[in-house]
């Protein structure tokens, strides 16, 4: 039988604050539990507490530290989002894997907004100025930009007010990427768009699920820095959408595309020795979080055969290198066999994230205090004139 302690004992075990804590808990490194005496308070297990403490590098420099708190072995940063228990997603304690079997992008919102009314994303349902945004991404950041240059700080507003901002704002990004108008859920409206079936409109739901939010991503980071600052939410997504849109980031299916077109140009085994003669990396394959292979990949890749030489393709790569594809890989073969719009991958990847970026969001605003790190100079040390001695 496991045994548990309580967050007091694994502070003292580990010599660290209760914020390493839950950092070491999001990543998926100690196990935690409700205390059944008082479903206040949560319970840690001792046997991860006490492998974490063993392996604790003792005497670290305190500028190290500070490097690493900023940069991720330690971040400081509490959330109730996202955390990783034994290689997959949970979403507020839920598995994202299993989620996406049946939720929509409605029903997730509602649970990580930690809303009490249904999630509605028709484009004009909140307050504000509101206007038609047509499609395409340079529309959708476009129109994203103009709200978040007049929109009204967060601070002093009933939640209620801020749920109803976040629909609309997904709502009408959806619009921006092609969703078809009305209330219907936004993976029908984005089949409808797309002239998709039902078919491949349950694919979408799938992949926008397994989408929505990954803990405490650069994307997220960014999000909140700007929401600590007490910024409206257009100006939150647009930071955090902005940090998704680099190519490192949400925009890595189109580097997966690119690869994937180079094997429909080439032909599979030029590709392959091309990358592995000059030891270039594969796009979209391995994932510094999953070791054993992101499972967001591996439940949507479960749902649809991709393009016969793609479906070879990521085989071959995989028994040469031993990676995995992640989700990048996913959505990019989704896009391939149905020929969705070019742009669907990141379309879907930044619709769904933006729920993500808006839960962070909301949730930095009970934190009241500016996310600010200090620099630690490490430049040419200037030549400072001796300080000049005070008059009597």
């Amino acid at each position: 039988m496991a045994s548990w302690i309580s967050m007091n004992a694994a502070c003292a075990q580990l010599g660290v604050r209760p914020q390493t804590v839950y950092a070491y808990v999001s990543r998926g490194k100690i196990e935690v539990m409700p205390d059944p005496a008082d479903t206040r308070r949560s319970l840690y297990r001792a046997e991860d507490v006490a492998g974490l403490a063993k392996r604790k590098e003792a005497g670290r420099k305190h500028e190290t530290l500070a490097a690493n708190t900023l940069f991720g072995a330690e971040p400081s940063i509490p959330t109730a989002l996202t955390a990783f228990f034994r290689g997959r997603p949970y979403y507020r304690g839920q598995d994202a894997v299993a989620l996406a079997e049946t939720a929509t992008l409605e029903d997730v919102a509602r649970l990580l907004w930690d809303a009490q009314q249904a999630v509605d994303f028709t484009p004009g349902a909140g307050p504000g100025p509101r206007r038609a945004a047509p499609a395409g991404r340079l529309q959708a950041f476009t129109a994203l930009a103009g709200l978040a240059a007049t929109g009204h700080s967060t601070r002093g507003r009933l939640t209620r007010v801020l749920y109803s901002e976040s629909q609309a704002l997904v709502g009408q990004l959806a619009a921006s990427f092609g969703a078809a108008p009305g209330s219907a859920p936004l993976h029908l409206r984005f089949a409808q768009g797309w002239k998709q079936s039902p078919q491949v409109a349950e694919l979408l739901r799938t992949a926008m699920v397994l989408l929505v939010d990954h803990e405490l991503t650069s994307s997220a980071f960014a999000a909140r820095i700007t929401a600590s600052t007490g910024a409206s939410l257009p100006a939150c997504l647009l930071s955090g959408l902005t940090t998704l849109s680099g190519p490192l980031h949400g925009d890595a299916s189109g580097r997966v595309q690119a690869l994937f077109a180079d094997v429909e140009r080439q032909g599979a085994e030029q590709v392959l020795e091309q990358h592995l003669s000059a030891g270039l990396p594969f796009a979209g394959f391995g994932h510094p979080i999953y070791a054993d292979g992101d499972p967001r990949a591996a439940a949507l890749l479960a749902r649809f055969e991709p393009p016969e030489a793609i479906a070879r393709f990521i085989a071959q790569v995989t028994r040469l290198t031993g990676l995995q594809p992640n989700i990048d890989v996913a959505l990019a073969a989704l896009v391939a066999q149905h020929r969705l719009p070019e742009d669907a991958a990141f379309s879907l990847f930044a619709t769904a994230r933006s729920i993500g970026l808006l839960a962070h969001s909301l949730e930095q605003l009970g934190v009241a205090q500016v996310i600010r790190p200090r620099g630690r100079y490490v430049g040419v040390v200037p030549q400072l004139a001796p300080a000049t001695p005070r008059s009597p």
